[in-house]
């Protein structure tokens, strides 16, 4: 399609989009008393409409019920959480016994951690990307030194070639095939942060198998966001956080994968009374007998009101489909991609877009270097409605999600941000 950077043109895209009438089940912040173009999915989403009936309905049954709404709620709490395992399967391409919810991203990939970080003799390594978000990297360093490696010897991060902005997949696989027979865990995030770059899970995930090493996976930019197949790809494990692209409200609960050819097995792991046996969990017996399946990997009695917030959003995506999703998310991001280029004509500044130009290695996000440019123009787009993400030296990140973004709302960023650097 050939694009047009005119109101009219997005009105059009915006008549066309199947997807267009979501925007209506969402709440959007006012800046000057109107709606705000929100790019920052990326970390908090917004609040949909139908999440308060959700948080309403369980507030009820506590006020009616008391401790009996564990078992005499409408939902009842002591299962609410397998409610998840259908739609979550399908938002993650998994079996329903290989997904849950619980807890929070790295409290989960910590637990998960003690299941599929096993440091023996001269395997210990743990690969990772330069630059991973800094609460994996935190992980990371506390996990080795927890087993008494240093932090320097035991993570082997993959870096970008001098003047790059994005990691090539040759050069993850090279380091794998490199580490060997020392490498213990591949744990990267599935969509990096800060470039947006998606990674190559399968054949990541194969290569780190291949040298024996486990492979997880940090999906907190990916889940709701790009297509998954964590079962046919064979991942070992993952994690999630439902609160950016799953809008499921500030901190959220996070999900698991664990992969079935696990399910059977004797890893080591964290136990609590939530993943002990189900039909025989309030028998409070003394020796723990796990759920089957990822289930078998809660610890305990799970959050239901934070909860409920996460069934809403999953249950809209079982409506909307991740197929649907994927397809308006390629195209307003290249919408946005083209009004970011024809703006770059008409000023000074120039703007270079760090995240992939293929399709396949970029999501919902585009991170954009202003050169030229500071943070005053961040500070003058967010005073004029445009809510978006500064990261240092003068890089901001836009992500148009699909669930609630218009075609007009590039248009009109884009006009914004013409005025924003013009009028300084």
């Amino acid at each position: 399609m050939t694009f047009q950077n005119t109101r009219e043109f997005a009105r059009e895209l915006d008549s066309k989009d199947a997807l267009n009438h979501y925007q209506e089940q969402f709440i959007f912040p006012k800046v000057n008393d109107k709606r705000v173009i929100y790019f920052t999915g990326n970390s908090l989403g917004l609040q949909p409409k139908r999440t308060k009936a959700y948080i309403d309905e369980v507030m009820n049954d506590w006020a009616e019920l008391a401790v009996e709404g564990h078992f005499y709620a409408e939902k009842p709490w002591w299962d609410y959480q397998e409610r998840f395992a259908e739609p979550l399967s399908k938002i993650v391409g998994a079996l329903p016994s290989e997904v849950t919810v619980m807890n929070t991203l790295t409290v989960n990939l910590h637990l998960l951690m003690v299941s599929f970080y096993q440091p023996k003799g001269k395997r210990y390594k743990i690969i990772c990307e330069e630059k991973a978000f800094p609460s994996d990297q935190y992980m990371f360093q506390s996990q080795v030194n927890f087993h008494g490696y240093k932090p320097e010897d035991a993570i082997v991060e993959i870096k970008r070639r001098e003047g790059e902005h994005n990691i090539r997949l040759e050069d993850v696989l090279a380091k794998i095939e490199e580490v060997g027979d020392e490498l213990a865990l591949v744990l990267i995030g599935g969509v990096n942060y800060y470039t947006g770059q998606v990674f190559d899970i399968k054949t990541i995930t194969a290569a780190g198998q291949k040298v024996g090493a486990k492979v997880g996976w940090d999906l907190a930019h990916a889940a709701g966001n790009i297509k998954l197949e964590l079962h046919n790809w064979n991942v070992d494990f993952a994690a999630w956080c439902s609160y950016k692209y799953m809008n499921s409200g500030p901190g959220n609960a996070s999900g698991c994968f664990v992969h079935e050819k696990h399910h059977n097995s004797n890893l080591p792991r964290f136990a609590g009374w939530w993943g002990h046996n189900k039909e025989r969990r309030f028998k409070m017996e003394p020796n723990f007998d796990p759920v089957h399946g990822a289930d078998g990997w809660q610890i305990s009695n799970l959050p239901v009101l934070s909860l409920a917030p996460y069934l809403a959003s999953v249950e809209m995506f079982a409506e909307v489909g991740m197929d649907a999703l994927i397809a308006k998310r390629d195209h307003i991001t290249s919408y946005l991609e083209f009004i970011l280029h024809e703006i770059d004509k008409e000023v000074e500044s120039t703007f270079e877009i760090i995240t992939p130009t293929n399709l396949e290695e970029r999501a919902s996000q585009l991170s954009v270097f202003l050169h030229g440019e500071g943070r005053a123009l961040f500070d003058y787009l967010m005073k004029n409605g445009v809510i978006t993400d500064w990261r240092e030296p003068n890089v901001i990140r836009l992500a148009p999600v699909p669930l609630y973004c218009s075609y007009e709302d590039m248009y009109d960023f884009g006009q914004i941000l013409k005025k924003g650097i013009l009028g300084k």
